[in-house]
């Protein structure tokens, strides 16, 4: 007849074994179904061959031999990689103790004996299972597509109660006698994991918060860009209507003229000519907001004393979205200004050249302007310290990365480079 603990220890075994299975991400199609079965199958009759042909009080001890070394093995073949499945086996077997632990728990408070916690564990053993297949696993699964690191960070708590577990209470008696250095090891993996928790999630909420921060900043551009866009568009409209309306205004002068209120028109000419000038916006290429940017550009270089030329060939209907466009060419242009007036309060002149054009169904994009020679590169991206500075240059990386584009920034002879292709 097969007793409790018999049926106890095979509970636990599929118990491991399933959960070792749905903690590794395995794609389960028919044919890796079949053969997870026939491998558990195997291991279940190795470990009845050991049990009932050899000792079934060596069974225990033989347990990584006869269980988890051919589980790992049959794991990597069906998940093709050796790191995971090994942690997903030491995860098993750490939550394995949940259901041990619970019975203890149960034998405690109604003063039960050994066969009361078998009883105990196999009543766990169900429920317990379905909760981490349900609630945990797939957190658990989530962790394999980390980075190496992480992964090695997640399995070393299980991997090192695993060897406790072993040394000091299966094949010695460590645990049992109460060697102090065995008793406290575990409070202390305990205790520094939870450190390393902390430390760690305060840099991921460091991270988080930096990364909300210039998502936030970023956002708040994109809304600026549209504002431009329109804004540009409606003095664009207003410069046509003003060329539209061309006749009337020359009735009006010619009637001024007419009457002898010289001053008059004189005054009116000058007063539409500036509105006009104000609005204007030069065609550089066949792109709408280019020309937009640029032209509001070009005046606000011309006004502040620098030299900007551009040229440019693009179409009108380009693969960058124009909100994206707005802020990539605002930001490069911005920070080529700013750098210019710069070298004109030190005397030297400012000088901006912009190419761009299209070839290959790619944009390109260089611009080049004058500049000192104090620029800071991290990682080959210019860097500042000066508060409210450095967020154009990521808002730049960031419109690039999401085109899967390149961008080169560069100083050589006082003149800073930024290249970009998308």
């Amino acid at each position: 007849m097969i007793s409790v603990q018999l049926i106890n220890l095979i509970s636990v075994g599929i118990f491991g074994i399933i959960l070792s299975a749905v903690f590794c991400d395995i794609h389960w199609t028919g044919k890796k179904r079949l053969t997870m079965l026939s491998g558990i199958a195997a291991i279940l009759l190795l470990q009845g061959v050991v049990y009932f042909r050899i000792n079934p009080d060596i069974v225990e001890e033989l347990y990584p031999l006869i269980t988890h070394i051919p589980l790992i093995v049959l794991l990597c073949i069906l998940n093709r990689k050796c790191l995971w499945p090994t942690i997903s086996v030491l995860t098993a077997y750490l939550c394995c103790q949940l259901r041990r632990w619970l019975a203890l728990l149960i034998v405690a408070v109604f003063s039960g004996g050994s066969h009361m916690l078998d009883i105990a564990e196999l009543a766990m053993t169900l429920p317990i299972l379905l909760f981490l297949i349900k609630f945990i696993a797939p957190t658990v699964r989530s962790v394999s597509h980390y980075q190496i690191s992480l992964q090695i960070q997640f399995g070393l708590v299980p991997a090192l109660y695993y060897g406790f577990d072993y040394l000091t209470r299966i094949y010695t008696n460590l645990l049992l006698d109460g060697v102090l250095v065995a008793v406290e090891f575990m409070p202390f993996v305990c205790s520094l994991a939870y450190l390393f928790f902390v430390i760690y999630i305060s840099k991921e909420q460091q991270i988080r918060g930096r990364l909300e921060q210039t998502q936030a900043v970023l956002n708040l551009q994109m809304q600026q860009a549209v504002r431009e866009i329109v804004a540009l568009r409606e003095s664009q409209e207003k410069t046509t209507a003003y060329r539209h309306d061309i006749r009337h205004h020359m009735q009006y002068l010619s009637s001024s003229i007419e009457n002898g209120q010289y001053g008059q028109a004189q005054e009116y000419i000058q007063k539409i000519y500036s509105e006009i000038e104000t609005n204007k916006v030069t065609v550089f290429c066949e792109n709408e907001v280019a020309n937009l940017i640029f032209s509001s550009f070009a005046k606000r270089a011309k006004d502040s004393g620098v030299r900007m030329q551009v040229r440019a060939e693009i179409s009108r209907c380009i693969p960058v979205a124009e909100t994206d466009l707005c802020v990539l060419l605002s930001n490069a242009l911005e920070n080529a200004l700013h750098a210019c007036i710069e070298q004109g309060k030190k005397g030297r002149a400012g000088v901006i050249e912009v190419t761009i054009y299209e070839k290959s169904e790619k944009l390109f994009l260089q611009i080049i302007n004058s500049c000192g020679e104090d620029v800071v590169f991290d990682d080959e991206i210019p860097v500042t310290n000066r508060s409210g500075h450095g967020i154009g240059v990521r808002s730049i990386c960031a419109i690039v990365e999401k085109y899967d584009g390149m961008y080169t920034f560069l100083v050589r002879d006082g003149e800073f480079i930024l290249r970009i292709s998308l």
